[in-house]
């Protein structure tokens, strides 16, 4: 297998692979492309959304600077809102509901690395899916690491560290983020 197919699979890869490389160098010019639409121009950003995320619902709104590694693997629903500095690493695909707003400063990664220094020291980077419920609300400063799912209409506390999946209807917060209260469904 080629490092891009590993990566793909989900398998350990060499993330400084020339191919692995020319694909976050295109990433960079994209977000650049991306950053380009003023972001108070809500036609013009929701069509650059729809060109550099792989899906795009209605009505997104993301403020600068908006940071991604890939784009095509970031899948958004309705009424997608980020604040300031927001990036999304999404080497392995980033599912996003509707109706979830994200604070300033969060960074949603599906990428890691080997915990092993030979790991590490020859540049191999692990990814899993993320994935992000309906109406959901990510406070800011908030990390949230691979293979994460968080609950529909769950809130994550500012500053949190999401390193296991939060279930539904929850308020979550810390590091690491673990559930601090439930939080009735007043939707049904």
């Amino acid at each position: 297998m080629t490092e891009l197919e590993k990566m793909e699979a989900g398998l350990e890869y060499c993330f400084i692979d020339p191919e692995i490389a020319a694909k976050k160098d295109e990433a960079v010019k994209k977000c650049m492309e991306f950053r380009s639409v003023p972001s108070w121009n809500q036609s013009a950003q929701q069509k650059a959304a729809e060109k550099l995320f792989g899906t795009v619902g209605k009505n997104v709104s993301i403020q600068p600077v908006f940071q991604c590694d890939s784009g095509k693997n970031i899948h958004v629903g309705d009424n997608f809102l980020t604040n300031y500095n927001v990036t999304i690493l999404d080497v392995a695909p980033v599912y996003i509901g509707d109706d979830v707003m994200i604070g300033p400063n969060t960074l949603i990664t599906s990428v890691g690395h080997p915990l092993s220094p030979l790991g590490r020291k020859k540049r191999m980077g692990i990814c899993e899916p993320v994935h992000i419920g309906n109406n959901v609300w990510i406070g800011g400063n908030v990390t949230v690491l691979p293979g994460v799912t968080i609950g529909d209409n769950a809130v994550i506390a500012a500053g949190a560290v999401v390193t296991k999946d939060i279930p539904a209807n929850c308020v979550a917060g810390g590091i690491p983020a673990r559930k601090l209260k439930d939080i009735e469904n007043d939707l049904v």
